[in-house]
């Protein structure tokens, strides 16, 4: 049995599960937005000044950002690209899984009906020799963590 404590954030993989992805296609540099926060209502009590009660409501996830170095024929940019330019909305639900040593899923963040809603290619600059980065913002419902 490995020991997996603590776990590091450097190996980990995205599967989008209604896309074919290609070679590559489920690679990325970096994964942000696995978060969330309960969003509270302020109700003030009549006769009571010290403090105002605080009510549970909702919660609330950031979008999911994903980064990469640009891949060309992406099956994961064609769907990006019907969403933006097509207004052609298919929401996918996406694995985000935190691997081990063995490369075998130890957490998996299951996000449930995402689209994305803003898609960002880096600078190109002739002065400097770095790779082009393509960053992939989704929005999401919720989230699972297996």
């Amino acid at each position: 049995m490995f020991s997996y404590y603590p776990p590091v954030g450097f190996s980990f993989k995205v599967e989008f599960e209604t896309i074919p992805t290609s070679q590559g296609d489920n690679s990325f540099q970096s994964v942000s937005g696995l978060s969330v926060d309960l969003e509270t209502e302020e109700i003030a009590e009549g006769g009571e000044n010290r403090f105002k009660h605080k009510i549970p409501v909702r919660s609330k996830y950031p979008n999911l950002v994903l980064k990469r170095g640009v891949l060309v024929n992406s099956e994961v940019i064609k769907w990006c690209k019907k969403a933006l330019e097509n207004f052609e909305i298919q929401p996918v639900n996406i694995n985000v899984m935190l691997l081990g040593e063995d490369q075998q899923a130890i957490q998996t963040w299951n996000i449930v009906h995402a689209y994305p809603v803003k898609w960002n290619v880096g600078d190109f600059n002739a002065e400097e020799s770095k790779l082009v980065i393509e960053t992939l913002e989704l929005t999401y419902n919720y989230f699972k963590v297996t």
